[in-house]
């Protein structure tokens, strides 16, 4: 899809995982093998960055802190709409952030709601977005704008 502009590449990235309810996080183990596990996708504007909630005592956010690189797929197959997107992922501890972001649905994972210490939020700044085009045969790459890449954490 030549042609789009970072912004509208933005756009039609945040098009095409709208509604999408779980997508598909990965990491790399100090091993070099790849861990992949289902994370609840959060309904905000894609603006190149994506949340999801997470321990901050998990195993993937030790994985993050050890190499950043992360992936994170999406699909509908019914509506035909497969997205890989890649960036560098970050442990944001920042309490307005949570309150924003948080949903009912999110007291099914963490019980104690956002009093849980050791709830926190995985940001990922997407560097790279890639989808499936039917029409095209293949994957087609989106030029997306340069996003900060991520830090430490923030707030911890």
């Amino acid at each position: 899809m030549g042609g789009l502009r970072p912004e509208e590449a933005l756009r039609k990235v945040g098009m095409m995982i709208r509604g999408i309810k779980v997508a598909m996080l990965t990491t790399s183990a100090p091993d070099g093998s790849l861990h992949s596990r289902p994370m609840a996708t959060r309904e905000a504007e894609f603006d190149g960055r994506l949340w999801f909630f997470t321990r901050a005592s998990s195993t993937k956010v030790d994985e993050i802190r050890d190499d950043a690189e992360v992936n994170v797929s999406y699909a509908s197959p019914e509506e035909h709409r497969y997205i890989s997107l890649g960036g560098r992922a970050a442990l944001v501890r920042d309490p307005d952030r949570l309150r924003e972001l948080w949903g009912p649905s999110d007291r099914m994972w963490f019980p104690q709601g956002l009093d849980d210490p050791d709830l926190a939020l995985l940001r990922v700044d997407v560097r790279v977005a890639q989808y499936w085009d039917m029409l095209a045969g293949g994957m087609v790459v989106l030029p997306l704008p340069s996003a900060e890449p991520a830090g430490a954490a923030v707030g911890a």
